[in-house]
């Protein structure tokens, strides 16, 4: 390992055993480890008697860490990024450091591993064919909610993660937003407690507030059963939304414009029209 490399290595997500050979090796060899905290990631490397330079990249130290790290790169360095649990970049630090190295010609090299929203999407009995992964929801129920809608028309199974505190709040807003759509919540994978919770939203609901739900989360939704009637009046379809009573107006536009085909501006237009007219 001669070549200024930046790995982008995956790390277990509860089961230590659930790391690559690969990994080990290369973890092994690296002259610099960037991990999201570095005190969680050396009881790892301890385990499997890796001694190697640490160094912290995350969330509020990146752009100043970043430029560290590239400068080591330019050097001839190798360097390993790590972060807490799973694949880094994927709902956690590294694509700011990835693009920078790319744009720079240093070579970039995955080692694929752990990932939390692949293995409970592969347990999960929803179809995997299409999925779209969306990450964290916002923690503002406003926006939350706006963010849910915007996914109500996919036609494949949808993939969140979850804080633990904020599970039902946004299990209450999914089954609001989505409707009573078949929903599994996965906690604790590849651990001792690890468990699928499986139902429609309001049973997903129910199970999950008779327990304390601890470790993060990933949220999996199966798709909606979306009808587009294109010969539907514009004020049919917008009559229908808003007699739901679940979705502001903005969301109501948004949902009018996808069933009916017009734009978003003409069917807020007409939504705040109908709304005036009844109020």
């Amino acid at each position: 390992m001669t070549v200024a490399t930046l790995y982008i290595i995956a790390t277990p997500i509860g089961n230590l055993e659930d790391i690559t050979y690969r990994a080990v090796r290369i973890l092994g060899e690296v002259d610099l480890i960037a991990a999201e905290d570095t005190r969680h990631s050396l009881k790892l490397l301890n385990h499997f008697g890796i001694s190697k330079p640490l160094t912290s990249y995350f969330d509020h130290n990146q752009q100043f860490k970043g430029e560290r790290i590239l400068n080591a790169l330019r050097r001839g360095k190798t360097v390993a990024l790590i972060s807490d649990a799973g694949t880094p970049c994927i709902s956690d630090p590294g694509f700011q450091l990835v693009r920078d190295a790319v744009a720079e010609n240093i070579p970039v090299v995955p080692l694929p591993g752990a990932c939390a929203a692949v293995a409970a999407l592969a347990a999960s009995g929803l179809p995997t064919d299409n999925f779209t992964f969306a990450g964290f929801p916002p923690s503002r129920q406003g926006k939350r909610r706006t963010f849910l809608s915007d996914k109500n028309a996919l036609q494949g199974t949808l993939v969140l993660y979850e804080a633990p505190h904020r599970l039902l709040e946004t299990l209450s807003d999914i089954r609001e937003v989505l409707g009573e759509r078949q929903v599994i919540v996965a906690r604790e994978l590849t651990k001792i407690y690890e468990e699928f919770i499986r139902g429609t939203a309001s049973e997903v609901i129910a199970a999950v507030s008779q327990s304390i739900v601890r470790g993060e989360v990933v949220i999996l939704i199966a798709p909606g059963k979306i009808t587009h009637h294109e010969s539907e009046p514009l004020e049919n379809v917008l009559r229908r939304l808003m007699d739901a009573g679940t979705l502001s107006i903005k969301d109501i536009a948004k949902q009018a414009a996808i069933i009916s085909g017009v734009s978003r501006s003409d069917a807020y237009a007409e939504a705040l029209k109908l709304k005036n007219s009844e109020d």
